[in-house]
């Protein structure tokens, strides 16, 4: 059996039902093979004609004739299960983040060649089964990661245009402050390899790459005698503010191939966990033209309150909260677009941040002990009690809304709204 789906400005034409004529989106939605014809429930919705390596992608042996799309029958034997487009399509379309990164279900219409693309890269680059994505892998890759890129891509697309042809186009630097343990590293992970598997070279940085080294610490720790918030890593004072800013400004000039910059990285597994800087000499490299910068952190854009407020929260706070005033124009006055990950309770970061201690454990590397980690995090919530208010209700300093993306993730990491 032959049917024929029309693509472009006109509905989903269904002249025959598609019961035996599937489309596989390499596992997107559960494993029901049901018809196009029985997603549709009435309702009108625009699909434009998409490009041949797409579509050859995600819907196996496909015919282009002007906008009339023939998807032909397969053997049940011979392919692995495949599921219906207009499934994955309401599938990403029910979403917590789709209002939130500027998309309707008309956008998601008009570019979801983008969407299915970006999905089965991301499985694959993380290594879930394509064929058979659970629940919690459907809803990191179409309600989670591949939305929030597609924010990340049209800020870069609106970044670019402000400058004219022929102009030097300095990255754009997008901040992501979220708490410790919450995901972080795979989001950024995920961006940045989406970023250059499209062309568009990423470099991402963390404030943790900007500690002090082991001997600056301990100088700090000393010169705060009884301030156990400045005893180890972490907290505003603990960061070398010159070397991210220098990092920063340097990234900003790699606007041209031949230029080059070493990345500064921080070994957390040094000195049994209490870390130190890397050796230079195992700084990465990353080479011009760079056109996006994905700058995270625990406490990126946290700016100073009210000392009596703050030292509420605990006595120990007031030199941080003075430390802070430094922060905006060393760092975050250089951060183009954010993206604030907010939680509900930021002692949830325990739990996040003992896993990774067991999985670096797993890995044969130097970790905390659970008694260490419990320790360690106490050190960092009387910050987050501190400041994420001001910074969930009103965003970081500086921030435009059109340029600012809150989003909410649950205790499982899974986005909310």
């Amino acid at each position: 059996m032959e049917a024929a789906v029309m693509l472009g400005s006109s509905a989903v034409s269904m002249a025959t039902p598609l019961a035996s004529s599937k489309v596989p989106i390499l596992g997107a939605i559960g494993r029901r093979r049901v018809g196009l014809e029985s997603s549709m429930t009435g309702t009108m919705v625009v699909i434009p004609q998409r490009r041949r390596d797409v579509m050859r992608m995600c819907m196996g042996e496909v015919g282009l004739a002007g906008e009339v799309v023939k998807v032909k029958a397969e053997s049940e034997a011979a392919k692995p299960p495949v599921f219906p487009l207009l499934d994955l399509f309401e599938f990403i379309c029910s979403g917590p983040l789709l209002e939130k990164t500027r998309f309707t279900k008309e956008k998601v219409a008009e570019r979801i060649d983008e969407w299915l693309a970006l999905g089965v890269k991301l499985s694959r680059q993380l290594r879930f089964d394509e064929f058979n994505l659970s629940h919690s892998e459907k809803v990191r890759i179409y309600h989670y990661y591949v939305p929030v890129f597609l924010w990340c891509k049209d800020e870069l697309e609106i970044h670019t245009n402000k400058f004219k042809s022929g102009e030097e186009v300095p990255p754009l630097v997008i901040g992501i402050s979220a708490p410790q343990g919450c995901g972080k590293t795979t989001i950024v992970y995920s961006l940045e390899y989406l970023f250059n598997s499209c062309g568009s070279r990423a470099a991402s940085i963390s404030i943790d790459d900007f500690y002090l080294t082991a001997a600056e610490q301990k100088k700090l720790s000393e010169s705060n005698p009884g301030n156990r918030l400045l005893e180890l890593r972490g907290n505003a004072g603990s960061h070398d503010l010159k070397l991210g800013t220098e990092t920063l400004e340097a990234l900003r000039c790699l606007t041209t191939s031949g230029k080059e910059f070493n990345l500064p990285r921080y070994d957390k597994s040094a000195f049994s966990g209490s870390g130190d800087r890397a050796d230079p000499s195992k700084w990465e490299k990353i080479e011009g033209p760079v056109k996006v910068v994905l700058f995270e952190g625990w406490m990126l854009g946290f700016e100073p309150q009210n000392e009596a407020e703050v030292t509420s929260v605990d006595p120990q706070l007031a030199p941080i909260n003075k430390n802070l005033e430094a922060y905006y124009d060393a760092w975050h006055k250089y951060i183009d677009s954010w993206i604030v990950i907010q939680v509900d309770d930021p002692t949830w970061v325990f739990r996040w941040r003992l896993q990774a201690e067991i999985a670096m454990r797993m890995d044969g590397k130097p970790g905390m002990t659970d008694e260490q980690v419990a320790d360690f995090v106490s050190r960092y919530v009387p910050a987050y009690k501190a400041y994420l208010p001001a910074l969930y209700e009103h965003g970081p300093k500086g921030s435009e809304g059109e340029h600012l993306l809150m989003l909410h993730i649950d205790e499982n990491r899974n986005p909310i709204g």
